[in-house]
């Protein structure tokens, strides 16, 4: 019989080092700081090279007996390895080493199931770990093969594996008959928001790139936020008003990561559409990473399988507090990229100009007459900071020039009972 071993705090590492360009290193960085961001104490490290994986144990024979001389020494009763593993390799693995084995995949889950705090977090998170598990009960768990025993349940019967199974089934149905009740409110948001005629911004980037300092910089808000990978699960969204330009709704979204579990992205799909139903995407990149590059191209690839591809998109390259890079020295189109510091606002006016420019390709310029019985219309429209010049006539009455939101000149208009005809649009 094979029974898993209880799962430790304390872990021995296996990193991959099969990178041809030298990024081996910073893909071994972002391994370790995920399993510290896991709440893990690394014991040890084994870095692997392999040329021909072993369809048993994933690695060799040879670091097979070196890791368990490691795990022996090191006490360590964890072991985590930064890629994928088969149903079959966990169990065959654990069996050796006589220590409890997850991969890469098993690792962001455990993050995510203790950064998840919102409601649909949790039904997405959970949902997520069973589909994972559910394709380790084959193999992994022989113990659940043996039959009900006991009074009233001997003899033949469903097996602990199949009770498994089937409960596992049940449960995935009900989540996602509830995520499909959420999506469905979401649906209707984004629907009101279409309606609203205000734009939408998404924040999106890299994990640990700045996108909730970014988010509380715009909107002045007190977002969580840590320098640890997945400090973010749970979008959140604002209304942020633009001055002499007019509102937008930003959302900080969760953060990506290379190799991000397809049970992850299954399971978030509603929360990461957010970005492919956005009229603009901010994407966050961290200015001091040398492998940026690599990472804008992840966040890229995991955009298309969205279908967010063709949303606009403003590169925000952050944390240049912390980098000596010379933004003069970057030949990118300068109303394509802004650089700034998210911590200290430092670039940040930049930001706030082309977010300007994004929302007025909405706005609308023309002309309105008022009474002067109509000062009340008259001090709304100054509030609103659509006045752009006034001319008063001789018998009292105003004529306006307004530039604003189409939404908001037409919610006016609507709400103070005026007739759309009163205004004459130039442009």
């Amino acid at each position: 019989m094979f029974d898993r071993k209880e799962i430790g705090e304390k872990a021995t590492i296996v990193s991959f080092n099969n990178a041809q360009n030298g990024s081996h290193s910073y893909e071994m960085e972002e391994f370790k700081e995920l399993v510290i961001a896991a709440g893990v104490e690394i014991a040890s490290e084994l870095d692997v090279k392999i040329r021909y994986p072993n369809a048993r144990y994933l690695i060799g024979k040879g670091k097979l007996e070196e890791l368990k001389d490691i795990v022996v020494k090191t006490k360590a009763n964890l072991i985590i390895f930064d890629a994928s593993l088969s149903p079959s390799q966990e169990k065959n693995l654990e069996q050796k080493l006589e220590c409890r084995v997850i991969d890469r995949t098993g690792l962001i889950l455990d993050i995510f199931a203790q950064r998840a705090k919102s409601f649909e977090g949790k039904l997405q998170v959970e949902l997520a770990q069973l589909r994972h598990i559910s394709t380790r009960l084959i193999r992994g768990w022989t113990h659940l093969e043996r039959q009900k025993g006991g009074i009233g349940l001997r003899g033949p019967g469903e097996t602990q594996l199949e009770t498994d199974r089937r409960l596992i089934g049940r449960r995935i149905k009900q989540l996602n008959f509830r995520l499909e009740q959420v999506d469905k409110r979401r649906k209707m948001n984004q629907k009101n928001r279409a309606r609203s005629g205000i734009p939408t911004v998404a924040i999106i980037g890299y994990t640990n790139a700045g996108k909730s300092t970014l988010f509380n910089l715009l909107t002045g808000t007190n977002q969580y936020t840590k320098d640890m990978l997945f400090a973010t699960l749970d979008p959140v969204m604002r209304r942020l008003d633009i001055a002499n330009a007019g509102p937008i709704i930003i959302s900080d979204t969760v953060g990506f990561i290379r190799d991000l579990p397809h049970e992850l992205i299954a399971a978030f799909k509603a929360t990461l559409q957010e970005a492919r139903d956005a009229d603009l995407i901010l994407h966050i990149v961290d200015v001091c990473d040398t492998e940026k590059l690599e990472r804008i191209n992840q966040v890229n690839k995991i955009l298309k399988e969205l279908g967010a591809e063709n949303v606009p998109q403003l590169r925000v390259y952050n944390k240049i507090d912390k980098s000596e890079f010379n933004a003069k020295n970057d030949n990118e189109h300068s109303n394509k990229s802004v650089y700034l510091s998210a911590k200290t606002g430092d670039g940040s006016d930049k930001l706030f100009h082309l977010l300007r420019r994004f929302i007025k390709k909405n706005v609308i310029l023309g002309n309105i007459k008022l009474e002067n019985s109509q000062g009340r219309q008259r001090a709304i429209l100054f509030q609103m900071g659509a006045v752009k010049n006034e001319r008063q006539k001789n018998d009292g009455s105003w004529e306006l020039t307004l530039e604003a939101n189409r939404e908001d000149i037409n919610s006016f208009l609507k709400n103070e009972g005026i007739d759309k005809n009163n205004f004459i649009q130039i442009q």
